[in-house]
């Protein structure tokens, strides 16, 4: 085996490469921080929700747990939108509206004495019934007479079928007689 030798452009390549790899590390842990800093924090949804609530995560009337500390959103512009998602109250919708819009849903502990406390709203669409089922996208609405598969009230998630034969399809109840499916 013949020794090496260091020849002044080997030293230089050597000195370059024992920088530039530190170098380029730091980098990388300095694009994995900012792509966390670019994204919303969960704690964020879990304070608005327990400020929407009025109960800290895990009592009765506050969210079921903590939002996944590994949730990844796209930031924010805005105020987070919060509001019920089920007439029940066991579910809360919270939103960020832009400038890249997402929603994400948390589930609610139930209050003690909630059930007997809220009264169940009246059936809007009972099993049966003869429905107008409408697809409402961005600028864009589609409507075709139906059938309900179950009752329910207005604000609830039931099935419907446009056809005796067609598979069934979830959508939410607008009003008396009316479904609605989002589309996107």
């Amino acid at each position: 085996m013949m020794p090496t030798e260091f020849t002044p452009e080997k030293r230089k390549c050597w000195l370059l490469a024992a920088i530039s790899i530190p170098l380029l590390l730091l980098g990388e842990a300095a694009a994995t921080a900012q792509t966390r800093l670019a994204s919303t924090d969960p704690a964020a949804i879990d304070r608005a929700v327990a400020a929407f609530t009025g109960a800290a995560i895990g009592t009765p009337g506050g969210a079921r747990m903590a939002s996944d500390p590994r949730l990844q959103l796209a930031p924010c512009g805005g105020p987070l939108a919060v509001s019920w998602h089920t007439p029940a109250r066991t579910a809360v919708a919270v939103e960020c509206p832009g400038p890249t819009a997402w929603r994400v849903f948390v589930a609610i502990s139930p209050a003690t004495g909630s059930t007997a406390a809220t009264p169940r709203p009246a059936p809007a669409v009972k099993r049966g019934d003869a429905i107008t089922i409408m697809v409402r996208g961005r600028g864009f609405t589609v409507q075709q007479p139906g059938e309900a598969m179950e009752a329910g009230a207005v604000g609830d998630w039931i099935e419907v079928r446009t056809a005796r034969k067609a598979q069934p399809l979830r959508a939410r109840i607008e009003r008396p007689g009316l479904a609605v499916v989002p589309a996107g």
